[in-house]
């Protein structure tokens, strides 16, 4: 298996638990752009067990504060991409923290925005 997200020291971290951790991304869309990543090699989130799911999340809160004292956005996109299909490009399961600010182009990514595509297609 050669999984960059099962080499990255843990000196990288941003913060852990005992069953997940985050870094901040590679090729951020936003300044703090950063992942939570179960520490078990799992490709697909829907494989995770229940635990390390609660774990993600969990980490998901405790980065959406360290990420507010940092940077400060005025608010944030929060997901996952599940197989290639949907633009997972590391098959190690993921949850994206992106914050997003005033008066930044964010790719215009909103609910509206999207259903506007979909049925103009």
């Amino acid at each position: 298996m050669d999984c960059p997200f099962c080499k990255i020291p843990a000196e990288k971290f941003i913060t852990e638990s005992e069953l997940a951790f985050a870094i901040g991304d590679i090729h951020p869309v936003s300044k703090g752009h950063s992942l939570v990543i179960p520490k078990v090699h799992t490709e697909n989130y829907f494989d995770l067990k229940r635990e390390q799911k609660i774990a993600c999340w969990d980490l998901v809160s405790e980065l959406k504060v360290i990420l507010q004292e940092r940077y400060n956005p005025g608010g944030y996109n929060v997901g996952l991409n599940i197989n290639r299909i949907a633009g997972q490009s590391v098959l190690h399961a993921h949850i994206h923290i992106i914050p997003r600010y005033s008066g930044k182009s964010g790719g215009n990514f909103s609910i509206e925005n999207m259903a506007s595509k979909l049925f103009s297609e």
